[in-house]
């Protein structure tokens, strides 16, 4: 199994808080966690964006919001304005999923043509995309088409899962995913990751980055030898 450090650790975690009766006490208690343990970012719903930047400020945590969350059936428009009415309001990423029902029916240009809209209009602003696939809707072929067509439209990582369907992340399809976008895009595994052994099975694997509501507990393994 793969040896990460605290310091490592802290830098690949997206500590994530997405709940649907999540409020502003909740969201304040993840960006007080996030500042004090260094997360890399904080993943919120696109309502609590301009609420997290402003806790965050002052510090090197970046705001991670959601786009077309968590089922990808609206349209590429309500997408685009959702994305770029974050990054206006303080998100540098914007996971943003897919159009899993185009992908499974076989038309590829409305899911290539949906990601790359979102990208075109974060990229302008300064901020990433995440494509999320959400594997457990896939085969495995599916899960590689929806990979290259996120790679073909400049997207900055794809990933696994919302966290809200029936599974979440899983090494094999990390791996794959990491097969098919190379070395250098990045892969983010999330959806069921709730310890350091989970963790550290998904970098093995090939991701560069983790989701995780259980990030606190995660860390505090570390510290204590785990």
């Amino acid at each position: 199994m793969i040896s990460l450090n605290k310091e490592q650790l802290v830098k690949m975690i997206d500590h994530t808080e997405l709940s649907a009766h999540s409020g502003e006490k909740k969201i304040s208690n993840l960006c007080s966690e996030a500042r004090s343990f260094g997360f890399f970012s904080v993943c919120v719903n696109s309502a609590f964006t301009r609420f997290a930047k402003e806790k965050l400020e002052g510090s090197s945590v970046v705001v991670c919001t959601v786009a077309g969350f968590p089922l990808g059936a609206c349209t590429t428009e309500t997408k685009v304005f959702e994305s770029r009415q974050a990054v206006e309001s303080g998100a540098g990423e914007i996971d943003m999923v897919i159009n899993v029902g185009a992908l499974r029916g076989g038309d590829y240009e409305r899911v290539r043509a949906d990601i790359a809209a979102v990208v075109k209009a974060c990229h302008a602003g300064g901020a990433i995309v995440k494509a999320i696939l959400e594997n457990s809707l896939l085969d495995d072929s599916q899960k590689a088409i929806a990979c290259a067509l996120a790679k073909s439209t400049g997207a900055d990582f794809v990933k696994t899962s919302t966290g809200f369907a029936a599974s979440g992340a899983t090494a094999e399809d990390v791996a794959l995913m990491r097969r098919v976008v190379g070395p250098k895009m990045g892969v983010k595994a999330a959806g069921g990751i709730r310890t350091l052994e989970d963790l550290r099975r998904m970098v093995a694997a090939g991701a560069c980055r983790v989701g995780a509501s259980a990030s606190v507990a995660i860390i505090e393994a570390t510290a204590a030898g785990g």
